[in-house]
């Protein structure tokens, strides 16, 4: 691809963080650091790679992406305003009683959502089920799923993989968000599920793994996958949590933020300076 799409895939990336810091700032706290670290990801699906039309979200022939990370909904929000799915200024309600953007997605409030996610190893499940409906249906259309590492230990995702296999699924995509942190510190010490790769190989799936923040790498990768015909694609993304925001990177306690006035002025301003050097 062409350096310059490369880098208006980038600018999007980073207006989209800083969609995600007005949000923090609307309702004075949530979970950002996994929406940073996604956010490469994210852009690049919603902006480069999905067949998806903010006039008819529910058009039959569309691509579906499911959020399997419920907790990292900031990032699907900045992505879907600055697609044009909903107005803009309904940012300012994130976490509020009765928004349309609560602190998970929800898709009986907004357009664009393609299922209810939170209730962590889930979200591999709902989207193997999407996959083999529109494989039997003689769909085109493809699956792209976000997960986070600190949800590989629930035994349903690793129950939806054998399937996924055993029906040759290569309209489904996962991203596992490999940023090695959770809420209650790194995942290796928690629960350690490396190697992520070998496992999804194992179960027989086509895999990769990548530098999920890096905007070239993501998309020459999908790209490349997508070429790949009869095994759903894992691609093991490592990135960094509260990329983008520089006290924040890879700090687990940044997971959840709920930022004093200090911390939310120097996001805003890294992140604007951002935006201003993409933009020229």
């Amino acid at each position: 691809m062409e350096s310059q799409k490369i880098k208006s895939l980038e600018k999007t990336a980073a207006k989209c963080r800083r969609k995600v810091v007005r949000m923090i700032e609307a309702s004075g706290a949530g979970h950002m650091g996994g929406a940073l670290s996604c956010m490469d990801i994210v852009t690049a699906l919603y902006f480069h790679f999905m067949n998806i039309d903010p006039k008819n979200p529910k058009m039959p022939e569309r691509d579906r992406f499911i959020l399997s990370a419920g907790h990292k909904c900031m990032a699907q929000y900045a992505a879907l305003a600055e697609k044009g799915f909903f107005p803009e200024e309904i940012l300012d309600t994130y976490g509020s009683l009765h928004s349309k953007i609560p602190g998970h997605p929800d898709m009986h409030k907004l357009p664009g959502v393609e299922a209810n996610t939170g209730a962590l190893g889930h979200g591999l499940s709902i989207a193997t089920g999407m996959a083999l409906g529109l494989k039997q249906n003689n769909m085109g259309s493809k699956v792209y799923v976000v997960m986070g590492d600190g949800e590989l230990p629930e035994g349903s995702n690793w129950e939806a993989a054998a399937a996924a296999a055993h029906y040759g699924l290569d309209n489904l995509v996962v991203f596992v968000d490999n940023n090695g942190l959770q809420i209650s510190g790194k995942t290796a010490e928690v629960m350690n599920m490396d190697p992520i790769g070998e496992r999804f190989r194992a179960f027989g799936w086509e895999t990769a793994a990548i530098d999920g923040n890096n905007m070239e790498e993501i998309v020459k990768t999908i790209e490349y996958l997508n070429t790949k015909k009869g095994r759903p694609k894992a691609i093991i993304a490592h990135t960094i949590k509260g990329k983008g925001i520089s006290f924040a990177e890879d700090n687990y306690k940044y997971h959840y933020w709920k930022p004093n006035k200090d911390e939310l002025e120097k996001a805003i301003n890294e992140l604007d300076a951002v935006i201003k050097e993409e933009t020229k």
